[in-house]
């Protein structure tokens, strides 16, 4: 029996590849892709099982038969990130997403049952650092080694779209889940920077929007349309906690610890705007961070 996403008159029991399913992004979407009635299957590095499709991104290799007749593909698998972006570990991070994403973009576009959308993670880096100023998907992307990682992933990614497949590329921001969600951290830096985020719950929920809404192609923000000060965010933090905010570090002591990390990621102010998913009428479920939290917490307790 066939699901409808209310008001869309669109069926929405798909079947649906996942890459990336055993991490804290990934188990989250396919458990909640599955409980909305679609059928979930696996892209795996180990000798494919039952509901599983092998692949090899060190190698090149992919099981282009078992690619056949899925109707989505969501791509979120990629490599653990160092703390500290070391050149040689750098070369790795753009190898690995670039590999990824054209290896998997490539054998899509050659099958024979192509499926009709791709969607493939990228990041809320590829945007530089822009003070108070709002950023959307229309906005000017950064030129240091982040900004270069995920535009290019997102250009190899979108391969698959001269086979006419429909390719969204997620510029995903600060997930809130998982234990680390319960870490009481103080404020970075001054703490004015401004910080964008979404639940992973609202994120596996951005995800089904965005896989049964056709007019959303290409870079999508799927942020909370309402992100908070570095400050605001320590002190929202440690009050769903129930406990005092965490210590304050400093900038320079962060540049000291995670280098050009620490300017890319956490220095750095990204006031981002989920700009299309609003045009397509996304509701949002957890938009206030407080909210967002104390639910997360609840989940992981």
């Amino acid at each position: 029996m066939s699901l409808m996403l209310p008001g869309s008159g669109k069926e929405t029991n798909m079947k649906i590849l996942i890459a990336g399913a055993s991490g804290m992004i990934g188990s989250t979407l396919a458990q909640y892709l599955a409980e909305q009635g679609h059928e979930i299957s696996r892209l795996v590095r180990r000798a494919a099982g039952a509901g599983e499709v092998r692949w090899d991104p060190d190698t090149g290799t992919i099981d282009a038969a078992g690619l056949e007749g899925f109707d989505a593909v969501v791509h979120l698998a990629s490599m653990p990130w160092p703390v500290r972006w070391t050149s040689e570990f750098k070369k790795q991070m753009y190898a690995n997403r670039i590999g990824t994403n054209r290896l998997l973009a490539e054998a899509l576009a050659g099958c024979k049952r192509k499926p009709g959308v791709l969607v493939c993670a990228s990041g809320m880096g590829i945007y530089p650092s822009s003070g108070d100023q709002v950023i959307t998907e229309d906005s000017t992307v950064g030129t240091d080694f982040l900004a270069h990682l995920q535009r290019d992933g997102e250009a190899a990614a979108g391969q698959a779209s001269t086979a006419g497949i429909r390719v969204v590329n997620l510029r995903i921001p600060a997930v809130m889940g998982g234990p680390a969600i319960r870490r009481n951290v103080g404020r970075m830096g001054d703490g004015r920077q401004w910080s964008s985020w979404v639940s992973r719950d609202e994120l596996a929920s951005i995800v089904q929007h965005v896989l049964v809404t056709d007019d959303l192609v290409g870079p999508v923000n799927p942020v909370s349309p309402k992100p908070v000060r570095n400050a605001e965010f320590a002190a929202t933090l440690s009050h769903a906690l129930g406990s005092k905010p965490g210590m304050p570090l400093p900038a320079f002591l962060l540049r000291l610890m995670l280098g050009e990390m620490a300017e890319a990621l956490i220095l750095a102010s990204r006031r981002i705007e989920p700009r299309r998913l609003l045009a397509t009428g996304y509701p949002f479920r957890y938009p206030e961070l407080e909210e967002a939290l104390r639910h997360e917490l609840e989940v992981t307790a």
